[in-house]
Order: C-alpha cells, then structure tokens, then sequence
C-alpha cells in the first residue's frame, strides 16, 4: 500500500532546440535538480527528445526517432536510477514506417527501470495542425502504475481533449494524470488548456499534472490542478523546475465529498442506434 502521506511532483517546463543530445543533457540535469528538492517524481513536457518545427519532413523526424531501449530513454533511466526518482519522459518512437514515428511517454521507476509506455492515441489534426503527417496513432490505453507518487495515468497533450481517456484511467485506479504537452498557442488556447486541465481534474476527483513546452510555437503554463480544482501550480513562461506536495488523502476526501465517480449512471449510459 502507499503511504498516504504528502508527495512531491516536479514539472519540468523547458524549450526545446532541434538538437536531440543537447535536449537530453538538460534533461538529466532537470532529474538531478529535482531530485534535490526532493521529489518523488519528475514529469517532461511533450516532444521532449527535440523540437520538429514545420519545415522538417516525416522522414528526417523518423530519423531523429528511437526505440525504447534507445540512448535518451537509457540515459534517462540511467539518471533516474542515480537520484532515485521517478520519471514521466517522451519520445519519438520508431514505428514500422520510415515516414512515421509514435508520440511516446515513458514512465521510468526510481531504480531506472521502464514500467509503462504510453503512444498517443489522439493527434492533433487540428486547428490549422496535421500531426497524422508524420505521427502514428497509438492502439490503446495504458493501465495506470503505482509510484511513490500516486497511482499515476499516462496522456498526451491533445488527449486532455477527450474526456472518455481520462475516465477510463480513473476508473481503472489512476488518482495522478499526467499530461506531458506541447500546447500550440493561438487564440483562446490558454484557455482551453487552462479549463480542460482544470475539468479533468474536478470530474475525475483526480490530481492533474501537465507539464508543457515553452518557447517556439508553445504556450507554456504548465500546471498542476488538485482534485477539487484548485490551481497548485501555473509556471507561466518560466523555464525550469517547479514542484508541489499532492497527497492522496486530498484524492479521496475530494471523492466523498463529491462522489462523481460514485453517482455515475453506467446502467444508462449506451449510443442509441434509433
């Protein structure tokens, strides 16, 4: 069983350059600071293995792209085991296509060892954006894993979106999501990012951790909601680390009190085919 009492999350809000190995050189340096605040858990942004900006073809992104047991996600394993923290990291993952790669979280334990892997299900075809150009869909949804932080469930940016994902994980155990994203600004998108974070939360009775790229095309504030909705943490366009106590008896008095997952009517609800 977890201990119930306070944890501590760290979210790393960073910009990222098209240089893969400088990324990663900052990257064990996030781990390492983090761990000197004494987190639990340290959480990356999306596309954290480098920036693709619009100009680079599906092809030469499928070659920046590595498999799992690859250099950036075992030197990042390698810096988890070091510092003895848990790690929410993304890459792009090869795929069985040389014009295509998978979007991938990768949830690393503090003995560096990799527990979860997470391809996004939902791209950003979107909002003047096609990701399909040169991302595969993921298959399915990755059942929570028990850290030191919380029961943690894995998303990806655009997913916040989808309702039906963040339920799904609740539902199958997760009191954390955590959202690695690299949110497009544009108008209204704060917004959006700052009120889907905060309804996933409160409609889950779930911790929301979603850390977010800065610079290039995004829009920072990276956040941390509490289960009720309160904003824990807002980074605005600071590039660092920040981090925050979360404690999963918060989870289930929120959930008591306000029994959403409780009161939900499955037996009614199924599509109609009229």
């Amino acid at each position: 069983m977890l201990c119930l009492k306070k944890k501590v999350v760290a979210v790393v809000q960073m910009r990222l350059s098209e240089d893969k190995q400088e990324n990663l050189k900052k990257s064990v340096e996030f781990i390492g600071e983090a761990a000197g605040k004494g987190a639990d858990l340290v959480c990356f942004p999306e596309f954290q293995m480098a920036f693709s900006p619009g100009s680079q073809s599906a092809g030469q992104l499928a070659r920046v792209a590595e498999t799992i047991r690859g250099e950036f996600v075992t030197t990042l394993s390698r810096a988890a085991k070091k510092n003895g923290i848990g790690v929410v990291a993304t890459i792009y993952e090869r795929a069985n296509s040389p014009q295509r790669v998978y979007d991938t979280a990768v949830m690393i334990s503090q003995t560096g060892s990799v527990s979860s892997v997470y391809r996004k299900l939902h791209l950003y075809d979107a909002l003047g954006f096609k990701e399909s150009d040169k991302l595969m869909r993921g298959k399915g949804i990755e059942k929570p894993v028990r850290t030191r932080a919380g029961s943690v469930g894995l998303m990806i940016c655009y997913d916040l979106r989808f309702p039906e994902m963040s339920r799904i994980l609740t539902v199958k155990g997760a009191d954390v999501l955590v959202a690695p994203s690299g949110w497009v600004a544009g108008e209204m998108k704060e917004e959006h990012w700052q009120t889907m974070i905060k309804a996933r939360a409160i409609e889950n009775g779930s911790y929301v951790v979603a850390p977010d790229q800065v610079g290039n095309i995004y829009c920072g504030r990276s956040m941390v909601v509490d289960p009720f909705g309160v904003v824990l943490l807002d980074m605005g366009q600071r590039e660092g680390v920040e981090v925050v106590e979360i404690d999963k008896s918060r989870v289930q008095q929120v959930r008591r009190s306000l029994p959403l997952l409780k009161n939900r009517r499955t037996d009614v609800y199924k599509l109609s085919h009229k």
